[in-house]
């Protein structure tokens, strides 16, 4: 079998590589299995001090693969799980980042993408709305920037990415922009790392208590009506849906 997430460590960075390229890394079941049993491994390694997340290709996650989408209680505990890691998660971004990828930035601790990666929320336009990720970038991004995105579905670039709160920071080479932050968690202690991240990410654990099951169920209604139905088959025919004017 095709190895969906590649695993690589250098000096205590770990990197989980999402390697699917024939859906643009759109979360599958079976790449979001695998990604949840990557960290899994992370989590127990003590050589492990960060994991870098990152992806081959030009897309970093392209959403939910329409096709053999993760059950949405999977694809929640998957981001609960990046958040509750205890070592820090960095994004590592050299491409696009559509939908459900968007979650996976909004759960790294730190995101990092090139100036030439794009961003949209897609979901209103295939007749859903970003329920289950919103667990993750309501809690870190600016509610009034964030509102434009979430309801017109509109492309927006790695500069406005930054402004909004969902990248930390974004230049012409992410890996020099990563560079000091790779540096200074090697030189963190893992007791340190593990505690800090505790208190940043209480209140994102606070929202999935409060709102999981509720985001959880609204996902899985709007994913089964005609109108989704339809979003998704005229996106999947290249087609605009029948309520475009």
């Amino acid at each position: 079998m095709t190895e969906l997430v590649r695993t690589a460590g250098d000096r205590g960075i770990t990197t989980l590589t999402l390697d699917s390229p024939g859906n643009r890394n759109a979360l599958s079941a079976a790449l979001a299995d695998a990604l949840a049993e990557a960290l899994t491994r992370c989590g127990k390694d003590p050589g492990t001090r960060a994991v870098v997340l990152t992806h081959t290709g030009n897309t970093f996650c392209a959403g939910a693969d329409l096709r053999d989408p993760p059950d949405p209680a999977a694809l929640v505990g998957l981001l609960r799980q990046i958040v509750e890691l205890r070592k820090p998660v960095v994004a590592r971004v050299t491409g696009h980042v559509r939908a459900g990828g968007l979650g996976l930035l909004g759960a790294c601790d730190i995101a990092a993408a090139s100036t030439d990666a794009t961003f949209a929320f897609t979901e209103v336009r295939i007749g859903v709305a970003p329920a289950v990720i919103s667990l993750t970038l309501l809690p870190r991004t600016d509610p009034r920037v964030l509102a434009r995105y979430y309801l017109t579905g509109e492309r927006f670039d790695a500069t406005e990415a930054v402004r909004t709160g969902l990248l930390t920071t974004a230049g012409d080479d992410v890996d020099e922009v990563l560079a000091p932050v790779l540096d200074g968690l090697r030189r963190a202690s893992p007791q340190g790392l593990a505690e800090t991240k505790q208190l940043l990410t209480a209140n994102v654990l606070e929202i999935f208590d409060r709102d999981a099951a509720d985001l959880t169920a609204l996902s899985a209604r709007l994913f089964s009506s005609p109108q989704a139905r339809e979003g998704m088959t005229a996106f999947l025919e290249r087609r605009d849906p029948a309520w475009v004017w």
